[in-house]
């Protein structure tokens, strides 16, 4: 019977193909709204967390003042000294590695070709810090280190521009008048958690950084990287007591200093686009409700117009159980309907969104199934109504009606 009546359902919905097509739209709409919506808000989260990871994975990273700036109206609070290095390192429990780092920018020229870039000074710890390999070359040798030799690893945005097809392993070139040995080539890493390339850098030991370029034995920066076994709450909670004593902040005095962690940003913002992705796609799923009275109504005036027709099943014996079940299996097959061609539109608007949001694609077959499902209970749910009436009309009247 079952069979039977899905064949009479499809027969019913062909009948009206333009009627049938403009009830499901609703459906149609809303289950695209949702998967897209969903699909392109889960691309937004991966994208934040990949950019915040890009800053390196469980970092704190430690700067002089109270924000990223150096704050207003007071004093100038110190820089770091290389000693708070040696004693973050060696009087913690859950670093897994300090990099401290001094930064400037200038203009690189190799061959007439010439490009502005930011030059960071800082050890080999640096690259364990930021979990960043090499695609070619090497890292600095402990001897280049102490001695502050001019060698230098760039990013692939400055090979790009400066050497283009060029192997820049063992060449030299000048960076604010001073010449520099390329003794490595990091692999790509893309745009970081502020926009900023990644890979437009040059990175040199921070000795010879701090003598030809800054001046001064000062550390704008320490990256410490923590253990993924240890809580990095705590190891924040140490590192800034360890910090208040060596810059003997005295007891109720505000910092001169802040630890910003990468993972707690992480997870806030994280946090954040997917509450914000659960409200947009809440506000799309309204149109499924939407597309389920436009269910209903239409399936009430199809039973108005096949009353006549119902009053001829019932007279030859069918059951009221069996006119129910026609009329709510025509409203499950529309929304069925409606819910597959809204599957198939948001895959082809979220493949095409995507790359114009900078987002990765992420097919979730979870919210895909769950939006189909729905889709299918509000055929249920809104198409009942109408196969009850069908189901209740009294034969004789309906054999009357005209």
């Amino acid at each position: 019977m079952l069979g039977t009546t899905i064949t009479l359902a499809f027969r019913a919905i062909a009948r009206h193909k333009l009627r049938s097509f403009l009830t499901t739209l609703g459906i149609i709409i809303g289950v695209a709204a949702v998967v897209t919506m969903t699909t392109l808000g889960n691309g937004a989260t991966a994208a934040v967390r990949e950019q915040i990871s890009s800053l390196g994975a469980n970092i704190l990273q430690l700067r002089p003042g109270q924000g990223f700036g150096r704050g207003g109206g007071g004093p100038r609070p110190p820089d770091f000294e290389p000693d708070d290095i040696t004693a973050i390192a060696n009087q913690l429990t859950g670093v897994r590695a300090v990099a401290p780092q001094a930064s400037t920018s200038g203009i690189a020229i190799y061959e007439g070709s010439n490009w502005n870039t930011t030059v960071n000074g800082t050890t080999a710890a640096y690259f364990e810090a930021q979990q960043w390999k090499l695609e070619s070359g090497r890292l600095f040798m402990p001897e280049e280190e102490e001695a502050g030799k001019p060698v230098c690893i760039i990013g692939s945005t400055l090979k790009n521009n400066l050497f283009r097809q060029e192997d820049p392993i063992g060449k030299r070139f000048r960076i604010k008048g001073v010449s520099c040995q390329i003794i490595g080539l990091l692999s790509t890493r893309g745009q970081g958690g502020f926009g900023n390339d990644q890979d437009d850098v040059v990175v040199m030991p921070i000795k010879f950084v701090q003598r030809r370029f800054t001046g001064n034995r000062e550390i704008s920066l320490i990256m410490v990287a923590v253990d993924d076994a240890y809580d990095s709450a705590a190891v924040q909670d140490s590192l800034e007591q360890l910090m208040r004593e060596r810059r003997k902040i005295k007891p109720g005095t505000a910092d001169n200093f802040n630890v910003f962690d990468t993972k707690q940003i992480s997870d806030t913002l994280t946090g954040t686009t997917t509450i914000l992705t659960q409200i947009v796609g809440a506000v799309a799923a309204i149109s499924l409700l939407v597309g389920g009275i436009g269910i209903m109504n239409i399936m009430l005036v199809s039973v108005t117009e096949r009353t006549r027709e119902i009053g001829i099943r019932l007279a030859i014996g069918a059951v009221a159980r069996e006119v129910l079940l026609q009329f709510l299996v025509e409203a499950v097959v529309l929304s069925c309907l409606g819910g597959v061609i809204g599957l198939g539109l948001a895959l082809v608007a979220s493949l095409a969104i995507a790359p114009l949001m900078q987002v990765p694609f992420i097919f979730d077959l979870r919210i895909n199934m769950l939006a189909f499902l729905f889709s299918a209970a509000i055929g249920v749910v809104f198409g009942y109504f109408p196969a009850r009436r069908a189901a209740s009309l009294n034969p004789i009247d309906a054999l009357r009606h005209e």
